[in-house]
């Protein structure tokens, strides 16, 4: 099976999460950053791997230095164009990308301006490609400008911006914080998801679906802990967990970054339980350079630890198709595109 020419389409993949490291270098000496760890990209790529940061706030503090050269329009721009063809290069036809624009506002740009900046890049991409993009707008749930940030959201959607996200730490921070910014999305018909059960467990999944409203789940792995298993299969659930089942509430879960920030390895991983129980369950990037992957990475972990089949991947591609936050007539074309291609 040649993984890597499958369709794929990914939900869950963060801009700043994905630079390549030699952009990384160009952008400092462009901009006459010297804070970097490394000045080669071969040690840059080994400093940026998380791989046994073990914790999500861990993983997350390597970011300071992607946002530090992505504070102008060019860098912007040039970081979401690579970002769609190193996608594209993995036989991705549809992706949505998200990044928080008021972390990239230090400089001066307004959000409005950092997300026309990043839907350049991707519109260029898309040009030179077969894949398409749309823009999930962050708002970091540490802070208190959610509201604002939805309503550049709402501003923006003429760009491709397709949803909202709450992102960043979970632990102190629950998405019922953000009430009057993820109701500003849902009144306006756009697409909602929010980091939920990644670092923080049921009370952070319960918010994020019945207090908020999220159509979609940020990772969400952690609806194991109202699971029970035997012999390695869900044999019974919870209230919630019934509900996210029965409701097909999609999972965006990102199986190489969850390993990451707890201490599961890939074998561990409860996604093929959960996609063999019944839940809607997706599998997506999250953080290409902290987590040294891509797509065809993701599944090959799958098919290696997790016994995977070439039908197991269509319906994961399946289901991310009809999750994502695109139109029903372009998620039917992309549904014909990957069927064609999976050969079932």
């Amino acid at each position: 099976m040649d993984i890597r020419a499958l369709p794929k389409v990914v939900l869950h993949d963060h801009l700043d999460g994905g630079l390549r490291p030699e952009t990384v270098l160009d952008l400092a000496r462009q901009q006459g950053y010297t804070g970097l760890p490394a000045d080669n990209a071969e040690d840059l790529s080994l400093w940026f791997d998380q791989g046994k940061s073990a914790s999500l706030e861990r993983y997350l503090e390597a970011f300071e230095y992607t946002m530090a050269v992505m504070q102008t329009p060019d860098a912007i721009e040039r970081v979401a164009y690579e970002a769609g063809i190193d996608h594209a290069a993995e036989s991705v036809i549809y992706a949505e990308i998200r990044f928080a624009p008021s972390l990239l506002t230090q400089q001066g740009l307004t959000r409005l301006e950092v997300l026309e900046a990043a839907a350049r890049g991707l519109d260029r991409a898309a040009e030179e490609t077969d894949t398409e993009f749309g823009i999930i707008v962050d708002a970091m749930r540490q802070e208190q400008d959610s509201s604002e940030v939805a309503q550049d959201t709402l501003d923006a959607m003429g760009i491709g911006v397709v949803g909202f996200d709450l992102a960043g730490p979970e632990a102190g921070f629950p998405p019922d914080n953000h009430l009057e910014a993820c109701q500003m999305i849902r009144e306006a018909n756009l697409g909602l998801t929010i980091h939920a059960g990644e670092a923080d467990g049921l009370e952070s999944i319960w918010s994020a679906l019945q207090v908020c409203g999220a159509h979609r789940l940020g990772h969400g792995f952690r609806i194991m802990d109202d699971c029970d298993v035997e012999d390695g299969e869900i044999v019974a659930l919870g209230d919630l967990a019934a509900y996210v089942r029965n409701f097909q509430v999609p999972l965006e879960m990102c199986p190489v970054s969850n390993t990451h920030t707890t201490q599961m390895s890939m074998s561990q991983h409860p996604i093929g339980q959960l996609l063999r129980a019944g839940f809607n369950v997706t599998v997506s990037t999250d953080n290409r350079l902290m987590s040294q992957t891509s797509m065809t990475y993701e599944m090959e972990q799958l098919v290696e630890h997790l016994e995977f089949t070439k039908a197991d991947l269509h319906r994961l591609t399946a289901n991310a198709i009809m999750a994502s936050f695109a139109s029903l007539d372009f998620k039917l074309d992309l549904l014909a595109r990957a069927e064609g291609a999976y050969g079932e």
